[in-house]
């Protein structure tokens, strides 16, 4: 297969290109450090990225950022800040992408723990994370010609620990690689409108 990887020069996306690298041809996308630089806030970044890369079987994205903030310190800003980056950045992937991916081919989307376990300051992440679940489970009745989406919901990552452990205080963490795994299992499975919990 041929698959588009957005997000492909961070932790969880170098774990998936790993993972997909043996047995596909992995076309990366990101801010720096990739084949095609993309930014999925700006729609026409996004038109751009799929006239540049042409066909492919599936995308996927582990792209998308929104601010760890106390309730009483967010601004609307930050709310939208989240909304238009990781959500709505997502989403516009899927929207402009239809026609890039094979029928039959797939999307999946990253969301995360936070949208059914929250933590302090993650209002924001719980918000975005959330629904993208609900899209990802809606949008699985409307992809025409067979196409499939999915996303991964995973919980603090191992590499990143230490650097987030003060926001999740007991949280296991899990190896990107692990992660990397329900990528695989949504690109080259059958399953649709899924969101797989990792860890």
């Amino acid at each position: 297969m041929r698959i588009l990887l957005v997000g492909a020069s961070g932790t969880l996306g170098g774990a998936v290109r790993s993972a997909l690298l043996d047995r596909h041809e992995v076309v990366t996308a990101s801010r720096s450090g990739a084949d095609h630089r993309v930014d999925i806030t700006d729609p026409d970044s996004i038109d751009a990225l799929y006239r540049a890369v042409g066909r492919v079987d599936a995308v996927a994205c582990t792209a998308g950022s929104v601010p760890f903030r106390p309730l009483t310190e967010l601004t609307r800003e930050d709310f939208l800040n989240g909304v238009v980056d990781k959500l709505l950045g997502q989403v516009e992937l899927v929207r402009r992408g239809v026609e890039a991916v094979s029928p039959g081919g797939s999307f999946t989307l990253v969301t995360g723990v936070l949208s059914h376990d929250p933590i302090r300051t993650g209002s924001v992440a719980s918000l975005v994370n959330g629904a993208l679940d609900s899209f990802v489970r809606a949008a699985a009745i409307e992809l025409p010609d067979g196409r499939r989406i999915n996303a991964v919901s995973p919980t603090v990552l191992s590499e990143s620990a230490e650097k987030y452990a003060d926001f999740f205080p007991g949280f296991p963490p899990v190896p990107a690689a692990q992660a990397a795994m329900a990528y695989v299992k949504s690109i080259e499975g059958a399953q649709t409108g899924q969101v797989y919990r990792v860890g």
